[in-house]
């Protein structure tokens, strides 16, 4: 059926309670099934497999994909399959909407592993107890579940504001579960094919697994350019370094294309020019120069990488990124004062009752469990990270002004700055401690809860289209978390970790969020005596062409086509993983432009059903590389 929506009339005149009697009377669904025992165990079920492929995806981009939409089409489908044959009923709408929640949470709360407390571990070089990570991801996370609820009447129920992802998955839940439940099969056919498919793609890559089988001659070549090195014997360089070194090569990387289809022709271009910038002029001119120390292989000879290249690299890079979203966000001060404006509510009907007391979360929840949960932070920072308790104090009610911030940007672009928020924190706790360790886990308290809870709040937007129960979700929030580190925790820590916070960062895993977090804390509490002049250059450079990016952006209205942030980003992960991320944004851009005949099977797949294809592709293969890392510590 037709979502119902209010007029721009209305929502400007009507009072918030008004707004709420109406959506009551016409919107709320009452008693439907919504969080049931099954919708909660699916929830926590794909959640928790889906944190994993965050996870993935997160150390080799320094990004997470927003899983909500992969997951009610998986939980769709998988009910509507075990209806047909007699095993359960149909997932009702609002259950289906509640798994969402839990699984979107499980996806959320993977941040800290690819960011911040990765850089902790990095910059002591100790392990953090897994416990102590598991704790303190979960209580991070709830305290973000706090603060969104208490905006959710505001941005929600009264601005009425889009917040376009959780929109989109709002209308998807709709479609399935009303008139367009063939589309709906269709698009998990499309997700399931593309899954195995990728999965068993990655798998052909093992070259050591396959000869063990005598299956070498499916080996799928880890670099494409081999043959032509093979056959000529001869390999190109820049600057007289080998191309390989500069980590220069074309490598089949089906995920990274998958997740460059899903981040846009404009963020793959600006990944391909900064990649080769980085690479291809800087590095071999750097490396000349002496700046970018090699180590001595097996041959007697000097060789590079991608970890010598990034030591260098990743301060023009960061210096990119950081002007680049902080100029970005401060270049908007009419909408961060509108983040302010009527913080209290909108326009208030006289002596009308509360029509939603029963379905609204209490207040006295947030009254009670933002203090108490936030004194849980602080103390857990204080113990485990050495962060002085006064210190963390003052990064709660940083989160609140950083929440209220980071939610309207989110409600207007689904565009979520926690990158920004976090690097403002380093700055402000670099002129009050020169720790660096307080500098990373206070900007982990407020720059990762505001994004979790502006995050979270997208994900209640289609409760309310669709006339859900926000208690239930709230609930359904928490569930997600527990799932979420039950999973993606113990994985990190066996997989990933291995007890070698310094073997984090590799080619294959680049950790660039990480590295970025590290690299401004450093840079903040150390200053620049310790790197040399070239990357003091380079930072300078770096930042003004951030801003001048930014500038050009806000003056082109949105036009300009190039994302410092993209741009910036390559100077931290390798050559081939940008490379394989343009291939991808540049193949569904194409698609756009020669399958536009609507009906064809190629626009049906390329065109209308892009999230399930690369959402498919990126879950596949990212699952099976996780089951080959284990695989490999298991035997190893």
């Amino acid at each position: 059926m037709a979502i119902l929506h209010l007029s721009d009339e209305q929502i400007r005149d009507w009072s918030v309670e008004q707004k709420d009697r109406w959506w009551r009377d016409n919107v709320y669904r009452g008693n439907m099934p919504q969080l049931t025992l099954r919708s909660g165990l699916t929830g926590m079920l794909i959640g928790g497999v889906l944190s994993l492929t965050n996870l993935y995806v997160g150390m080799k981009t320094g990004w997470t994909l927003g899983v909500g939409i992969t997951s009610v089409i998986l939980a769709f489908a998988m009910f509507k399959v075990m209806s047909s044959i007699g095993l359960a009923k149909e997932f009702t709408v609002l259950e289906n909407n509640c798994m969402q929640s839990i699984a979107t949470a499980a996806g959320y709360m993977t941040s800290p592993l690819i960011a911040s407390l990765a850089a902790y571990m990095m910059i002591t070089g100790e392990v953090v107890p897994l416990v102590t990570t598991m704790c303190w991801m979960i209580s991070i996370s709830i305290l973000g579940v706090l603060f969104a609820f208490p905006l959710k009447r505001r941005f929600i129920n009264d601005e009425q504001h889009p917040f376009p992802e959780g929109r989109a998955a709002g209308v998807v839940m709709d479609a399935l579960h009303t008139s367009d439940a063939g589309e709906g099969l269709f698009k998990a056919k499309i997700l399931a094919v593309c899954g195995i498919v990728s999965a068993g793609a990655e798998f052909l890559k093992q070259g050591d697994l396959l000869a063990k089988v005598k299956m070498s001659f499916l080996q799928i070549p880890d670099a494409l350019e081999e043959w032509f090195y093979h056959l000529t014997g001869w390999i190109p360089r820049l600057n007289d370094t080998p191309l390989p070194q500069l980590t220069v090569s074309f490598e089949p990387d089906h995920v990274m294309m998958a997740a460059g289809g899903l981040m846009g022709i404009r963020t793959g271009v600006s990944l391909l020019i900064g990649a080769i910038v980085n690479y291809c002029i800087l590095a071999p001119f750097i490396i000349r120069h002496g700046d970018i120390l090699g180590t001595v292989n097996g041959a007697g000879e000097l060789a590079f990488g991608f970890r010598a290249i990034t030591t260098w690299g990743l301060w023009g890079g960061v210096a990119m990124m950081t002007t680049a979203s902080i100029f970005a966000f401060l270049s908007k001060p009419k909408m961060i004062l509108k983040a302010f404006s009527g913080l209290i509510g909108g326009k208030s009907g006289a002596n009308e009752e509360d029509c939603l007391k029963d379905v609204e979360l209490p207040m006295s929840v947030f009254v009670i469990g933002i203090p108490v949960v936030g004194a849980i932070v602080v103390a857990l920072a204080f113990i485990y990270f050495d962060v002085s308790i006064w210190l963390g104090m003052l990064a709660v009610p940083m989160v609140f002004v950083f929440t209220i911030i980071a939610a309207h940007s989110t409600a207007l672009t689904s565009i979520t700055p926690t990158g920004a928020l976090g690097k403002l924190t380093q700055l402000s706790y670099a002129a009050l401690t020169p720790s660096i360790t307080t500098n990373i886990m206070t900007a982990s308290i407020t720059g990762e809860v505001a994004g979790n809870a502006s995050n979270l709040l997208m994900d209640i937007k289609p409760g309310y289209m669709l006339g859900g129960k926000p208690r239930h979700q709230a609930i359904g929030h928490v569930l997600g978390i527990f799932a979420g580190a039950l999973v993606c925790v113990p994985v990190f820590y066996a997989v990933f970790l291995r007890n070698d916070p310094q073997g984090l960062v590799s080619q294959k895993f680049p950790m660039p969020a990480a590295l970025v977090w590290k690299a401004v804390a450093e840079i903040l509490t150390r200053g620049l005596s310790e790197l040399p002049m070239t990357a003091i250059y380079a930072a300078a450079i770096g930042g003004l062409v951030g801003i001048l990016f930014e500038f050009m952006k806000i003056v082109s209205k949105g036009r300009f086509p190039v994302s410092a942030v993209g741009m910036g980003l390559a100077f931290v992960i390798p050559f081939t993983t940008c490379f394989a991320m343009f291939l991808g944004s540049f193949f569904f851009w194409f698609a756009t432009k020669a399958f536009n005949r609507e009906g064809s099977l190629s626009n049906r797949l390329f065109v209308q059903n892009l999230e399930p294809v690369c959402a498919g592709v990126i879950a596949g293969g990212a699952l099976m590389g996780i089951a080959i890392a284990a695989q490999m510590v298991l035997l190893g």
